[in-house]
């Protein structure tokens, strides 16, 4: 595990679907306890992007490191497990489940992975599972989802299912989380507090968070880097203001100029 340098780097990375290249030749970097966004029109590549640096997608060419090690040949789970976790555009959730038992799930260690555990060491299993349960119960609180831990998840809306895949998220004890509009269908006061609590985990953990959004507002108050994609390539890198006066940024999103720009970018 390298402590310097970029946490993330995509190299040359190349994903086709029926001949249509969703992403092509994309290199970018994301540096170590950074919040970065990553913006651009509908179809530019991002959503395709996250799946194939998580691992949904494997790559016809190009490669991805993680913490200086190759992760671009490895499945989710295996990516999952080396400190790299993402949401998703559409939530996933286990409906049948209660929304405690969702974000137990996703905890490291679970007893129940080793039958011999629960048959030789009953009682440290038990103690696992109860520091399981009380861990799911702070981020529920943290989510505001705590009054909510009993009921299943299938009755949440689609905005509390993303507080619910965010706590999840956290649950696996990530070094670094790939977020897919996190704020869409979420109430805007919530929001600004979970940005908040966001910008918390980065000061007090070194967290390091990459995430797709459209609300120009989010992007310019808490990301210290934006990435802009077009046509599934990188066209710009930089801090918001600059990158939000970037010719070929206005020009991508509306091409008619920055001050339209500032106000529709990426909606």
């Amino acid at each position: 595990m390298s402590s310097s340098g970029p946490i993330l780097k995509v190299s040359r990375v190349e994903k086709h679907f029926g001949g249509i290249a969703a992403v092509d030749g994309a290199t970018l970097d994301v540096a170590r306890g950074s919040i970065t966004a990553l913006i651009g029109p509908n179809g530019a590549g991002k959503t395709t992007l996250f799946n194939v640096v998580s691992g949904f997608y494997r790559p016809e060419r190009g490669e991805i490191l993680f913490e200086g090690e190759r992760i671009d040949r490895r499945s989710p789970h295996s990516i999952a497990q080396r400190g790299l976790v993402r949401t998703f555009q559409i939530t996933k959730a286990l409906t049948k489940m209660t929304v405690l038992e969702n974000v137990m799930l996703a905890a490291r260690n679970q007893p129940g992975e080793h039958l011999w555990q629960i048959v030789l060491r009953p009682g440290s299993a038990r103690r696992r599972e109860r520091e399981v349960a009380e861990r799911a119960r702070e981020l529920l609180r943290f989510v505001h989802l705590e009054r909510l831990a009993d009921d299943y998840a299938g009755t949440l809306s689609g905005g509390q299912r993303k507080l619910l895949e965010f706590a999840r998220a956290l649950m696996t004890e990530p070094r670094m989380v790939l977020l897919d509009e996190p704020m869409a269908g979420v109430n805007p006061t919530l929001g600004l507090e979970l940005l908040e609590r966001m910008k918390a985990l980065q000061v007090d953990l070194g967290m390091t968070f990459l995430l797709i959004e459209h609300d120009m507002e989010v992007v310019m108050s808490v990301s210290e880097r934006v990435i802009v994609m077009n046509e599934g390539r990188v066209i710009a890198d930089g801090p918001p203001g600059e990158v939000q006066r970037d010719q070929r940024v206005i020009d991508a999103y509306l091409g008619t100029g920055a001050a339209a720009a500032a106000g529709g970018m990426g909606r």
